[in-house]
């Protein structure tokens, strides 16, 4: 919007994390040392924390672009999972094929060891990145640690970095956790960027988009380093706020009254002494008619012309604008409300699923995201199975749902997957200041998705949705009617009887059995079968995935699907 204003070619503080714009302070440098000297000393730990957006992420991706070509590097960004769990997810990103029902934790080390020893003959070496570790359990902790004693004679075939915020720190200084933090070869902790740095971060950032004037006074750069702490993401968010301020009055230079304005706009209200302002708000509106030009008739025209309800949810973004009188009467058509009204993405939980919902902007609708988010996804996701759940947390949904006869079903994956499973999920979308947000798909609609975020229903084009995905995802199913999450050969239980009358059905074939309660050869290779015909692991266990796609053939009207989402 202000871009054409002060000369620029972008915007200079958005907060999408981009590499053009990477400004390296001397701790950040001194950060990377470190962790390129823990790296290549290998084995053993590296230790990264600092405070949100002090620039975590800006150090890992410049450490990654520096590694040799020979290093392969298995990230993991949500390590709040069980030690089986978390090692399932480093076998997944360095794609290491193993039995994916197991509940083996000496397997899947098997499989990681023999992987390990095969990559360092070929002369390759393995980095385990885990991000936000400060979630780690000591359960995974403990197992992350032994993780480091796959070796071989002379040295160590997993290198670890662990980063996190401070919490991290008080978690390793744990005694009972003593025996990992001696295996911490190298470890820094960032702190904010003192007010030159701030100075220069601001004015690198301007020069990347083509600037070279001084457009913030040294009152305002001082202000800002005050407000934000000094850090990068904080003064971002002032920073292009201020901007805009400086743009709807007119003015080529940001000062500390306009800083102090922004601030007032987007940081909480503890601390700024002085009360909220409408003074400047209102010309905010009249940006609307600068920025869109002749578009602004256009704005005005019915909802069915082509584009006008972009240019609906463009506008909406602006701060809210009171009415004071002096406003030109176009401007009217903005609203007197917040931002985006929150009713503006809502329907009722009733309305009937083949209404088409408006069109939103799902990246505002990432960052409106409250704090019981996750709580509100799965009190819909177990909703739609027709119980109530009042579950906060993913370990809590996943120890509920056997009380309702269902279970669990975490994993990543591409978006195929997810089709096939053909069930309502829990799919992890990142926004743009690399928060998780937790957001309920509930149906399928062509190239569209139905989905809802924060207690919002939303359609969004798939495309869209998988710019924020990266595969994580979390669902219910519906195990065999005495709750076996999995079924082995060797099993005897009510339960096999149940799959061979299903694998029966599904596929017209019988194995002869002595004891149709036992799960024996025959019935094994039933299983191999019809696993080979779905496209799943061939391993004759049936498992969360074949049950699924088992239960996807018969037509139960109790289950919810992708397809036709019902409404519990």
């Amino acid at each position: 919007m202000y871009e054409k204003h002060f000369g620029l070619t972008e915007r200079p503080f958005s907060i999408a994390p981009d590499p053009r714009f990477l400004y390296m302070s001397q701790q950040h440098r001194e950060a990377l040392a470190h962790l390129l000297y823990g790296v290549g000393e290998g084995g053993g730990f590296v230790q990264l924390t600092g405070e949100v957006g002090t620039g975590k992420t800006t150090i890992c991706r410049c450490l990654l672009e520096q590694l040799p070509d020979h290093v392969d590097v298995a990230l993991i960004l949500n390590p709040r999972v069980t030690a089986l769990e978390l090692l399932a997810s480093l076998c997944d990103e360095l794609c290491i094929q193993y039995a994916r029902d197991t509940t083996s934790i000496k397997s899947l080390i098997d499989v990681l060891n023999a992987y390990l020893l095969d990559t360092h003959a070929k002369g390759r070496r393995t980095v385990l990145m885990l991000d936000e570790a400060q979630n780690l359990s000591a359960e995974a902790l403990e197992q992350v640690r032994l993780l480091t004693n796959l070796e071989t004679t002379r040295e160590k075939l997993l290198q670890i970095i662990l980063i996190g915020q401070p919490e991290l720190r008080e978690l390793l200084a744990r005694d009972d956790l003593r025996q990992l933090s001696q295996r911490i070869t190298a470890r820094y902790h960032l702190e904010p960027i003192n007010r030159a740095e701030t100075a220069a971060y601001i004015r690198h950032r301007l020069q990347v988009c083509g600037s070279s004037e001084t457009i913030f006074s040294d009152t305002a750069i001082d202000l800002l380093h005050r407000l934000s702490g000094g850090v990068p993401r904080l003064i971002n968010v002032l920073s292009d706020r201020a901007m805009l301020g400086a743009f709807v009055e007119g003015k080529r230079k940001v000062d500390a009254m306009i800083v102090q304005r922004a601030a007032r706009e987007v940081l909480p209200e503890e601390g700024l002494d002085a009360p909220r302002s409408a003074g400047w708000r209102w010309l905010a509106a009249a940006a609307v008619l600068v920025a869109i030009g002749s578009g602004a008739a256009y704005f005005l025209l019915p909802a069915a012309q082509p584009g006008a309800t972009q240019l609906a949810m463009k506008a909406v973004e602006l701060p809210k604008i009171p009415d004071t009188g002096a406003v030109p009467p176009p401007v009217a058509v903005v609203p007197e409300e917040p931002a985006v009204p929150r009713d503006m993405l809502t329907i009722t939980p009733e309305a009937p699923g083949n209404i088409s919902l408006p069109p939103v902007d799902l990246r505002l609708a990432l960052a409106q995201a409250g704090p019981n988010v996750a709580a509100r996804a799965w009190k819909s996701l177990f909703g739609l199975w027709g119980v109530r759940s009042d579950a906060i947390t993913d370990e809590q949904a996943c120890a509920q749902a056997p009380g309702f006869g269902l279970r669990c079903l975490q994993g990543g994956g591409s978006w195929v997957v997810l089709e096939r499973f053909d069930r309502p999920a829990l799919i992890l979308l990142v926004g743009a200041e690399g928060r998780r947000v937790p957001v309920l798909l509930s149906e399928v609609l062509g190239s569209r998705a139905r989905v809802e975020i924060d207690g919002r229903q939303l359609e969004v084009p798939i495309a869209e949705l998988k710019q924020h995905w990266f595969g994580e995802y979390r669902l219910l199913w519906k195990p065999p009617p005495n709750g076996s999450a999995s079924l082995h050969p060797g099993d005897r239980n009510a339960d096999v009887k149940w799959l061979r009358e299903r694998l029966r059905q599904a596929t017209g074939l019988t194995a002869i059995a002595a004891d149709p309660l036992t799960y024996d050869a025959g019935l094994k290779e039933l299983v191999r079968s019809f696993q080979r015909s779905q496209e799943l692991n061939i391993d004759g266990v049936a498992g969360a995935r074949t049950f699924i796609n088992l239960n996807n053939l018969d037509t139960e009207p109790t289950v919810p699907r992708l397809g036709v989402a019902v409404n519990g």
